[in-house]
């Protein structure tokens, strides 16, 4: 049922962070819900994330700003990183970042202010949050990394992405008997390499969470090629470690980096397996198209539930929580509960051991 003009209501959003195939997708779930619950709200769309709500650089959005956008990739509202370490740090102006958020959200009166992102995001959510404001976030990063969600939105459209890149590497590595690296986003948690790796078919998986010994990958390589199969494809996360570096202290680690003459860990893998066995290695980066093109199927789905769900918490006026999906179920998740934690590919999982059961190597 509606509530009517009395209850008008102004509701704020913004997008932050990285971007992904689903963020047009989720906000239009929140607005078409919205829209559906009120007969009389408005939407206020701030631009490039956190940097317009500091800046009070936004727009009045329209119904019709909203359709048409469940297949756009993108947001139609811009994003910015704004590091949360960071937050508390007046700008070159010396304007402090958080009073003036928050000025920018009493002076247009919103009622609350839905946030669409990542780690950083939500732990920025929450500081806005303890100083007062009305929050509602939803979960987004391709990492699939957020605490409190089992799945987060851009997810299962970029596995869509890397694993197709896998898909064509397959046909030019076995022309060629070559050893191929498909290097895969994830600097701190590898869900995106496991998923991707597992369904294009990769016979090694290299992830931040499972420290690899270099003799076990070349090892793996070597049998593959005693087997009689001509080429081997791995699949390794931005931020895989060797074992040797997993024991160094940050600072070591951060120096070690610093003076490697390697672009990234998968060209140092590269090397190593050449140096070892003699083998053609190629490296192929996806990169950011990782982030691009359009939802797929299961992500528009999914960020229309989770939408639906964030608009429901408006109209309860129930604040202060992240909408994730547990157990096949949209939940409120308390901000406090999400903000700094990390979801981890945890080494013992059963995707894990299942993988390993038909023979995917992780280095270990």
């Amino acid at each position: 049922m509606k509530k009517g003009k009395a209850l008008m209501r102004r509701i704020g959003m913004l997008t932050s962070g990285g971007d992904c195939q689903s963020l047009n997708a989720t906000m239009r779930g929140v607005a078409k819900s919205l829209y559906k619950m009120f007969d009389d709200i408005e939407i206020v769309g701030f631009e490039d994330g956190y940097k317009g709500l500091m800046y009070a650089d936004y727009r009045i959005m329209k119904q019709s700003d909203f359709s048409g956008i469940l297949t756009r990739g993108g947001t139609i509202l811009g994003t910015s990183r704004q590091p949360f370490k960071l937050m508390r740090t007046p700008d070159e102006n010396g304007l402090d970042k958080v009073e003036a958020m928050k000025h920018t959200y009493y002076k247009l009166k919103l009622e609350c202010l839905v946030i669409l992102g990542g780690n950083g995001s939500q732990k920025t959510a929450n500081l806005l949050r303890e100083e007062g404001l009305n929050i509602v976030s939803l979960p987004k990063t391709i990492d699939n990394d957020l605490w409190g969600s089992d799945l987060t939105f851009g997810f299962h459209s970029a596995v869509d992405v890397a694993t197709n890149a896998i898909d064509c590497i397959h046909t030019t590595a076995a022309s060629h008997g070559r050893v191929f690296i498909v290097e895969i986003m994830g600097h701190k948690v590898g869900w995106l390499a496991l998923y991707a790796g597992i369904a294009g078919g990769a016979d090694i998986i290299l992830l931040p969470e499972i420290p690899y010994d270099i003799d076990k990958v070349v090892e793996a390589i070597n049998k593959r090629s005693k087997d009689g199969k001509g080429f081997t494809i791995l699949a390794v996360a931005e931020g895989a470690i060797s074992k040797e570096d997993a024991k160094l202290s940050k600072k070591e680690l951060k120096a070690k980096k610093k003076e490697t003459k390697y672009p990234s860990v998968s060209y140092e893998v590269a090397a190593q397996i050449q140096e070892r066995t003699g083998n053609e290695v190629r490296v192929t980066v996806p990169g950011h198209m990782q982030r691009g093109g359009s939802p797929c199927a299961y992500d528009r789905v999914l960020c229309t539930q989770l939408g639906a769900h964030a608009a429901k918490l408006i109209l309860d006026e129930d604040y202060g929580y992240m909408v994730g999906m547990i157990d096949g179920q949209t939940r409120k998740v308390p901000l406090g509960d999400v903000a700094g934690k990390l979801k981890m590919v945890q080494p013992d999982c059963q995707l894990i051991k299942e993988a390993k059961l038909v023979g995917i190597c992780f280095g270990d």
